[in-house]
């Protein structure tokens, strides 16, 4: 499996990335971080009612329960840009987002010598009811989830 480095988290601007490398075509990656099917093996159980942006849905993780998503903006097979509502203050229904307390991340794929490039940006922890412990939280979850992501799409490889 390739081996990435960890998340940076930016406190200046709320942020927090990572950039990794996987042994895979920008196809197959694209097919791995914006098809519910696909998203539901290596992240959360992914509901979209549509695609595109606007669709609605939820990811549902194990111990945690349902978050609402949303997708943002889609410009295949290089970027996609999803809302979620995950913050503690947000609203309890899981088929809401509450625009003051969600946060954006954005997968943006690359293709490299030998593979995919893809980094994720999660913004808006500067409106979350916690930034520090939601930032250093979602930079431990990405490293988590995308782990997940690279050693699904390389052994399929």
């Amino acid at each position: 499996m390739t081996d990435n480095q960890a998340s940076v988290i930016d406190a200046e601007t709320f942020t927090v990335r990572r950039t990794i490398r996987i042994a895979a075509p920008i196809e197959k990656v694209w097919t791995a971080v914006t098809e519910p099917a696909h998203i539901s093996k290596w992240f959360g159980q992914t509901v979209l009612n549509g695609t595109g942006a606007g669709a609605l849905g939820t990811i549902t993780f194990p111990n945690y329960g349902s978050v609402p998503l949303r997708v943002e903006a889609v410009d295949a097979p290089r970027m996609v840009s999803y809302r979620w509502g995950n913050d503690d203050a947000a609203d309890e229904r899981p088929d809401a987002i509450d625009e003051e307390h969600s946060t954006v991340f954005t997968f943006t794929l690359e293709s490299v010598p030998d593979g995919t490039q893809l980094t994720v940006v999660e913004t808006g922890f500067d409106r979350t009811t916690d930034p520090a412990a939601n930032m250093a939280s979602h930079g431990e979850g990405w490293v988590s989830e995308l782990d997940k992501l690279v050693a699904l799409l390389e052994g399929d490889a």
